[in-house]
């Protein structure tokens, strides 16, 4: 298991007292030194990035907006996404770190990776969105089709938040398999991912959106994981990317989702087990949302705990 962490990484945040601040990563960090986890794990340097990597799925013009507004250091890139000196700089590393993670995995230096501060899943490819410069989860499909000739992906995601910015780049995209349980739109940013949303024209039937009322719990979401395992047994990909948003777990201050850690253990080990039958145990998992500390540290670590589990015989500690 590769774990990416580093100061590079932890900068990208909109400064103390912003929900996406920049002591979310060392929430987890810190938690991880003490525990088992970090013999079991190899941990690597974020890696800085560049203009073209980003160009892998935005526009030219996006990217070079960025950039320039950047060089300012102040402004909006969108209602929620606030300018600062160096942003354009800083999200590149979570790209980069992203992209360099697929090369380790495609290249079998390792089967499974995690970058905790990456899954910027609401980005698309024109704009920003809702803290999320770049998406990084479209960028690494891009790179794994453009680069690494894989084309059937599937990618799976528990933050509490619709993943509109992959779902709506591949919604006509069959080799794009996708799966989202997140909180109903109609309660939640960004309002988007209902049931009747499958994917279309040829990708009808590709797409899983499991919207959750506010309040759900661990028992509705285990309710549905047999349609979850039927739709991956129905599609088996060549590489699993997982988005392990923290913010589905109970006490986040901006989402209603209710699930105890055991979500993320689970779903981690489940896919971890799959993906080992289907794709040579290739997973990349992504840290997503959380805005609760606490809950960031408990649900990364039980995500990374779920995959080692899911891939190796003896059951590793927390």
């Amino acid at each position: 298991m590769l774990v990416y962490a580093g100061e590079a990484l932890a900068r990208y945040g909109f400064g103390e007292g912003h929900p996406l601040g920049p002591d979310r990563f060392n929430a987890f960090w810190q938690a991880f030194q003490r525990s088992a986890l970090l013999k079991l794990s190899t941990v690597k340097a974020p890696v800085q990035g560049t203009a073209e990597d980003a160009r892998l799925f935005h526009s030219a013009e996006y990217v070079h907006r960025v950039q320039q507004l950047s060089d300012l250091g102040v402004g909006m890139l969108d209602m929620d996404t606030p300018v600062f000196p160096g942003i354009f700089e800083t999200a590149l590393v979570v790209v980069c770190s992203v992209l360099d993670a697929v090369n380790e995995i495609m290249s079998e230096h390792a089967s499974q990776a995690f970058v905790p501060i990456a899954g910027l899943h609401h980005a698309s490819r024109t704009s920003s969105a809702g803290f999320c410069v770049f998406n990084d989860c479209g960028i690494a499909i891009e790179a794994l089709r453009r680069r690494h000739r894989i084309h059937r992906i599937l990618y799976i995601d528990i933050d509490a938040h619709h993943a509109d910015g992959v779902f709506y780049a591949f919604e006509q995209d069959p080799d794009l398999l996708f799966i989202d349980v997140h909180e109903d739109g109609r309660y939640l940013y960004p309002g988007t991912g209902s049931a009747t949303e499958c994917g279309s024209g040829p990708a009808r039937g590709t797409k899983l959106n499991i919207p959750m009322p506010p309040g759900a719990t661990d028992e509705i979401f285990f309710n549905y994981w047999p349609k979850i395992a039927e739709f991956m047994e129905k599609h088996p990909p060549e590489f699993i990317i997982l988005q392990c948003g923290a913010d589905s777990l109970a006490g986040d201050p901006i989402t209603h989702l209710q699930f105890s850690p055991e979500v993320h253990y689970q779903t981690a080990k489940r896919i971890g087990e799959y993906a080992r039958t289907v794709c040579n145990g290739r997973v990349l998992a992504l840290g997503g949302g959380g805005y609760n500390r606490a809950n960031i540290a408990t649900a990364w670590l039980q995500t990374i705990r779920g995959l080692l589990t899911g891939t190796a015989e003896n059951s590793p500690g927390s």
